[in-house]
């Protein structure tokens, strides 16, 4: 499809223009020869595969509002069967496609045939210099190709692996692959669910970033004497808000409600440096914007500033004014497939709704039908009142008597690419409801109900005076679910965004989860098919949403009963990604001294088991920052220190010593060597001083206490491991094999030995595999192994009495000494 869109913006800028005729008089009848083309794109093909068949005539149109009409495409078949096809329009290029997949092998004749008719529009064709009148009769015209089908398909491009070593942006458009792991955060989604991203599996830290004065104040403080930390930001003035990640990069906002001084920081997301600072500028949110027309093709970003209905666009790259909207409606905020800002309002009283597209307002001053077809020519540099209705993409009417509750203040609306879904609510029943928005264009001017479905509520309820809140709703369609919330029954009650039937009621959650004012002081979200529910409480709870079952739990617990809230840590869902929930805990106002030990769990999102858990960290924060995550790093504010963490794989350096001089064949040979961790935090100034020698890169398990170490100047862990090394040798008869296995110590130290089985050169090569946390690396040396000596030879030693010869004559002198004892015996007698 791509190489037919090339083809027809080849022929809209006239390169198959032919020349016309000589002008004839006024009273003639105008006539052109017309040249119609045919090709087929790949040829050959395999059999079974999609083809592309493009066809039309060389003669272009002059506005991107015509095409010429009727065309038919002939196939032959290899057996010689007819189909025809068609008739098609070509749009103004002059020509178009179709897909066509071939079932016989042999050969196609493809042929193309263009009926007479005549040009409908007077335009000024620039490369002949001359005009191309409206009447012009357009003869007929036919071509034909060959279409060529083997057995064997066609190689297609390889492709690029996912990166196994450490990686920065930007990212060649060509490693296509790459493009899930690198996900982007331009607001926060639906359902804080961010998926297309790596997400970490441990609490390996990449750097460290102070964002304002933070950390333990010093000396004692108050009436109590107390040992206090520097504020916040909670209740009510928190810090770091509407963080966005685009392409790498961290934007986020500095100063809160009580800082006059206000900016936006730049931040390379891999290594924590600083790019730009645009000062008394506040960031709301992020676009990624693809553009795709007839004339241009590509992703434009911005950072958007808001204040009021004024819209300023700013280029991400420097931070620079590029466009400004004004008057831009209030409603419910998305992105578009295209990542375009729409607004969806809706006039309940006046029974409207309308859809407001930044596209569409963008281009609404346009006056030529071909600058539609570019975004950059015009855009930047401008300011464009946003509430004129070309910025419309429709503006229906909806049936009378819809109502809906609102969510903190704002009337609920879930928006999906074919319906919108909104619920009303009170402590006699829930009202579900859902208008159709598919196929909606600017000539519509009504819509309609999908469905309208009320449920009454339990009977206690009203007994009790329940306080019904809005959960929120799944992000499909498809077994999709809204959800309400009964603070008193500590329940969540599900209804389908399908039919808007009710489909089930939870089990009661802890009785602290009724403290709190809805989704303010807990977090309900939906995703991979289920409902995550943690709040006071502590407890992570998973919904299936099918049934309402409780799939399963997590507690918060601390040993060391610090939480002031219960026996587990408040808890906050910060964000869902790759088949993982991240949680952290917040307090809504929390006393000095803050509890020690909060914190930070990455859990499995189908078993609820916990993947790791550092305490202490990463403390949250309900009024401000939220984490965020791209390119698979996730990027977090601490409230214990004030401190930006980038959380993700990072690189290692190992190194490798072998004796320099020769050794002999058959003694064994000592490998050593470190593994390191140079992530860009361990070249901070400080944590260079406390490791003179790089920071020791350690084992998965030792990470979040390890982490604490290095980047809070909590004690040293006794019991820290170091990460497995691999010793290889490429010998002198070019065979490569393993010959040993360690284990690096706390200090990053690591030693092997080897024994040689032949003499000559080798290369030893130590390798880290690389874990959860770093990214591998290797390093390499080379030894020499001398021959074995020659065996001594002995000199020959000075003639001895053989043993059996002493033994002989030992035995002769025995005998004769009792011969004569028994001679002496017999005299005396």
């Amino acid at each position: 499809m791509e190489e037919a869109k090339d083809c027809n913006r080849f022929a809209y800028n006239s390169i198959f223009a032919v020349s016309l005729l000589a002008v004839p008089s006024a009273n003639a009848q105008l006539t052109q020869k017309t040249y119609a083309f045919i090709d087929a794109t790949p040829n050959p093909v395999g059999v079974g595969k999609q083809v592309l068949i493009r066809f039309g005539i060389t003669q272009q149109l002059g506005s991107v509002q015509y095409g010429w009409e009727g065309l038919t495409v002939t196939i032959v078949k290899p057996d010689g069967t007819t189909e025809t096809r068609g008739p098609y329009k070509t749009d103004s290029t002059g020509g178009t496609i179709i897909v066509y997949v071939p079932e016989q092998t042999g050969t196609y004749k493809l042929t193309v045939n263009f009926p007479e008719q005549e040009n409908p529009y007077t335009y000024y064709d620039y490369e002949r210099g001359a005009m191309f009148l409206a009447g012009t009769i357009m003869k007929a015209s036919t071509s034909e190709t060959e279409l060529i089908v083997q057995e064997e398909s066609l190689p297609t491009y390889p492709g690029h692996p996912l990166p196994t070593e450490y990686w920065s942006r930007p990212i060649d458009s060509q490693l296509r692959e790459w493009a899930s792991i690198a996900g982007n955060w331009m607001t926060r989604p639906d359902n804080s669910l961010a998926d297309n991203n790596d997400a970490p599996e441990t609490a390996h830290v990449l750097w460290a970033k102070q964002l304002t004065t933070g950390g333990l104040t010093g000396d004692y403080w108050g009436t109590a004497q107390i040992p206090a930390g520097s504020e916040t930001g909670d209740a009510y003035e928190g810090k770091w808000q509407n963080s966005v990640i685009l392409n790498g990069i961290l934007y986020y906002n500095i100063g809160d409600a009580q800082t006059p001084q206000t900016g936006i920081v730049a931040v390379d997301l891999h290594t924590g440096e600083e790019l730009w600072f645009r000062n008394a500028t506040t960031l709301s949110f992020g676009q990624i914007f693809y553009f795709d027309s007839f004339n241009y093709d590509g992703v434009y970003t911005y950072l958007w500033s808001v204040s009021g209905s004024t819209y300023t666009a700013l280029d991400p790259f420097n931070g620079e004014w590029v466009f400004t909207f004004t008057n831009v409606p209030s409603g419910t905020r998305v992105f578009g497939p295209y990542g375009e800002i729409l607004i969806y309002q809706i006039d309940y009283q006046n029974n409207w709704m309308a859809l407001w597209n930044s596209t569409a307002a963008g281009q609404s001053q346009l006056t030529s039908a071909g600058d539609f077809g570019s975004w950059g020519r015009f855009v930047p540099g401008r300011t464009f009142n946003a509430s004129v209705p070309q910025a419309y993409s429709w503006n229906v009417s909806i049936p009378a008597g819809l109502t809906a509750s609102t969510s903190f203040f704002t009337p609920i609306l879930k928006v999906y690419s074919d319906r919108v879904v909104s619920v009303f609510f009170n402590q006699t029943q829930v009202r579900v409801w859902a208008l159709n928005t598919e196929g909606l264009t600017k000539t519509s001017t009504s819509t309609s109900l999908l469905f309208d479905k009320t449920w009454a509520a339990p009977a206690e309820w009203l007994e009790g005076s329940n306080t019904i809140h809005y959960v929120g709703a799944s992000n499909e369609v498809e077994g999709g679910v809204i959800a309400v919330w009964s603070k008193e029954l500590r329940k969540h009650y599900g209804f389908s965004v399908e039919t808007g039937e009710f489909l089930w009621e939870t089990d009661s959650e802890h009785c602290l989860d009724s403290y709190g004012w809805g989704n303010a002081e807990h977090t309900w979200y939906f995703a991979y098919g289920k409902l995550y529910s943690v709040g006071v409480a502590g407890i992570v709870y998973c919904y299936d949403l099918k049934t309402g079952e409780t799939l399963w739990t997590y507690t918060m617990s601390d040993e060391y009963n610090e939480p002031v809230t219960g026996n587990n840590w408040w808890g906050w869902i910060t964000l869902i990604s790759d088949g993982k929930v991240y949680v952290t805990t917040v307090e809504h106002s929390a006393e000095q001294p803050l509890p020690r030990g909060g914190p930070y769990i990455c859990l499995n999102a189908e078993t609820g088991e916990e993947i790791w858990r550092v305490n202490g960290m990463f403390r949250g924060t309900r009024w401000g920052g939220n984490s965020v995550i791209g390119d698979s790093i996730i990027a977090t504010m601490d409230t214990y220190d004030q401190r930006i963490y980038a959380i993700g794989k990072g690189p290692t350096a190992i190194t490798v010593t072998a004796p320099a001089t020769e050794v002999e064949l058959g003694k064994a040979i000592l490998v050593q060597g470190t593994v390191t961790d140079i992530s860009p935090g361990t070249q901070d100034t400080a944590i260079k001083l406390r490791f003179p020698n790089g920071v020791p890169a350690v084992a998965d398990e030792s990470m979040s206490d390890w982490m604490l170490y290095v980047y809070k100047q909590f004690e040293k862990p006794a019991d820290a491991k170091g990460v497995e090394v691999i010793i290889e040798v490429l010998d002198p008869n070019g065979n490569s094999y393993e010959v040993a296995r360690t284990t690096s110590d706390a200090n990053g130290f690591y030693s092997a030995t080897f024994t040689p089985q032949v003499p000559g050169k080798y290369t030893v090569i130590a390798r880290f595999a690389g874990s959860k946390a770093y990214y591998g690396s290797s390093a390499e040396t080379s030894i020499i192994v001398g021959e074995a000596p020659a065996a001594t030879v002995e000199a020959t030693p000075a003639p001895e009495a053989p043993v059996e010869t002493y033994f002989a004559i030992s035995t002769i002198a025995i005998i004769v000494a009792i011969a004569i004892v028994g001679l002496l015996i017999l005299r005396k007698r």
